[in-house]
């Protein structure tokens, strides 16, 4: 069976994830690539080479065993951070960076974190345009798997390497927030990938309709993508691999994942004590440093390649102009560093007992460049890990959340098609909510009423106050909200509508596996179990204003975001 069909036919289906592999391990694949002669008849350009040994590990291997591994994060946990300012905090990135290997063409990738999506396997030898990293989900340059992997395939076939960025003029509920601060990142990673001679392009426009384009008017040889787990970037997938040309491969890196979501798990995960095991036994394995991406040796580099025209890219925005960006968080990955050095620095020691006090400065505020993939999960554990000798419970908290709670996040969204409808609930939770259905409510607010945070309670007012004005919302405080959605609204898939839908169009890290997730485990229960029955709620989870008073100053958030009492309109 061809390689393309099996996985149209195996890897939509939650148990197709490890016979697919299997069937690519077992074969041929893209990463002993080679460079297939073409029939015409003449001498080649260069003198044929002798075949050299893979440098890839065997299946299986790794830079150490898994004890060895686990000795090895244990000794890393242990030693004390010597920079003292953040110029020295990037300098410490750039030395561990180069200690792990010189480039990735002498590191052992593993190979676990790419699948093939295609049938063809090699790259033709007329390939002038060499490989290509389609860029979506991870908007960096450094500390990205996939386009470690594109460069890794690139060195070894001797052919030019770039960047190519699909940009949508609208894309769900993205506000000109979302756009500025993508858009922002993007513009580092052109500076950064004219500093390494890898061209950058921003195509306007669907992927399905410019990427293949681009692929043939430049004679690109393969394409690699990065991995999102949502509905709409798998279907821009699933296009782009049917429109590709037959004879370019096409492969995915799980770049945002420490463990790959296809190694971590073939189904969807009940909950996080489920997934748990399968993920920490693995990061032994996985949660390595990173090599460098180098200046790339092979093409002409960005001589010929304009400078992107970011007002042009602008002009054709479609978006809610409306929702502006905010002050407090600048794009980009010198951006996420400051506020991972920050937070290593300044704030970890606290995590562990006040990140659920929306008044104390205990959490990394690194959300929204995570979403934007202008930093990676896996770089913050490793320096989070590095202080785990000062603050473990802290560390060990911080890595719960940034690998386990969020690859959970992935895991649903993958497996569960209905990731945000109450068709994607657990039959406990949808058949408890459908039992309180004509439960009343009272008071009952309009979409416009909460968006204007014009309720009775001003602790959810302030919340929301917080999420329009700074673009997040302390992470406690997110979970009260939406669960007063539900007890406010009508029905409960109105109440997650809403929840969705301001979350979507105010936070930074909107239309993300977390905020789904977050938004269904607050209103249904996703990720939780039943508890005791009340009105409305049923055996979901319940919170109250009380609750939270026992938590944290109230009225000392009250009075920093200044949210009001409002009695319901009649």
């Amino acid at each position: 069976m061809l390689i393309s069909s099996y996985w149209r036919k195996n890897f939509n289906k939650p148990n197709g994830f490890t016979v697919g592999l299997n069937l690519v391990r077992r074969l041929a694949s893209i990463y002993t690539m080679k460079r297939t002669k073409t029939d015409t008849a003449g001498a080649s350009k260069k003198a044929p080479k002798k075949e050299k040994k893979s440098a890839e590990p065997e299946e299986g291997a790794s830079g150490s065993s898994g004890d060895e591994a686990v000795s090895s994060s244990s000794k890393l946990a242990q030693t004390k951070p010597e920079y003292k300012n953040f110029d020295q905090f990037l300098a410490h990135l750039e030395q561990q960076r180069s200690e792990a290997a010189a480039s990735v063409q002498e590191f052992l990738f593993k190979k676990k974190r790419v699948r093939v999506l295609s049938k063809a396997n090699d790259v033709g030898e007329k390939c002038t345009g060499g490989v290509v990293y389609w860029m979506s989900r991870d908007g960096r340059v450094q500390d990205n798997w996939a386009l470690l992997f594109a460069q890794r395939l690139a060195l070894k076939l001797e052919l030019p390497l770039a960047v190519v960025f699909c940009l949508v003029p609208k894309f769900l509920n993205a506000t000109i927030r979302h756009y500025k601060f993508m858009m922002g990142g993007l513009q580092e990673v052109e500076q950064q990938c004219r500093e390494l001679g890898i061209p950058f392009h921003l195509l306007l426009g669907p992927a399905v309709d410019r990427l293949p384009e681009f692929v043939r008017s430049k004679h690109v040889g393969a394409v690699v993508c990065d991995f999102a787990p949502l509905r709409v970037p798998r279907k821009w997938v699933e296009d782009v691999a049917k429109a590709l040309p037959k004879n370019v491969p096409l492969t995915q890196v799980d770049a945002h994942n420490v463990v790959p979501l296809w190694v971590a798990s073939d189904k969807q995960e009940y909950a996080a004590r489920t997934i748990r095991n399968k993920i920490n036994s693995k990061l032994g394995e996985f949660l390595s440093e990173f090599p460098p991406v180098i200046k790339h040796p092979h093409g002409d580099g960005c001589k010929k390649v304009k400078p992107i025209d970011w007002a042009a890219a602008y002009a054709m925005l479609e978006c809610d102009m409306d929702v502006d960006e905010v002050k407090w968080a600048k794009p980009g990955y010198k951006a996420a560093c400051l506020q991972l050095y920050e937070f290593c620095s300044r704030r970890l020691g606290k995590f562990n007992d006040k990140r659920n006090d929306p008044t104390v400065d205990a959490l990394s505020g690194l959300s929204p460049w995570l979403h934007f993939g202008q930093i990676s999960a896996q770089r913050c554990a490793l320096e989070v890990q590095r202080f785990r000798s000062q603050h473990k419970a802290s560390a060990d908290a911080f890595c719960e959340e940034a690998i386990v709670r969020r690859e959970l996040a992935d895991n649903f969204c993958y497996y569960n098609e209905n990731y945000d409808s109450l068709k994607g609930l657990s039959p406990w939770a949808l058949q408890s909510l459908e039992a309180h259905r004509k439960d009343k409510r009272d008071p009952c607010y309009t979409l416009e009423e909460l968006e204007q945070s014009l309720t009775y309670d001003d602790l959810w007012n302030s919340a929301q106050l917080q999420l329009v004005r700074e673009g997040k919302m302390h992470g406690f405080l997110r979970m009260y909200w939406a669960k007063k959605i539900l007890e406010w609204t009508a029905a409960p898939e109105q109440a997650l509508e809403y929840a969705i839908l301001l979350n979507d169009k105010y936070s930074l890290d909107g239309r993300d596996p977390n905020g789904y997730v977050g938004c269904m485990w607050s209103i249904g229960g996703v990720h939780d179990m039943g508890w005791k029955e009340r009105a409305i709620f049923g055996k979901i989870r319940y919170m109250n204003y009380q609750g939270c008073k026992r938590k944290f100053d109230v009225n000392a958030f009250v009075m920093r975001y200044g949210g009001k009492v409002h009695k319901k309109k009649a």
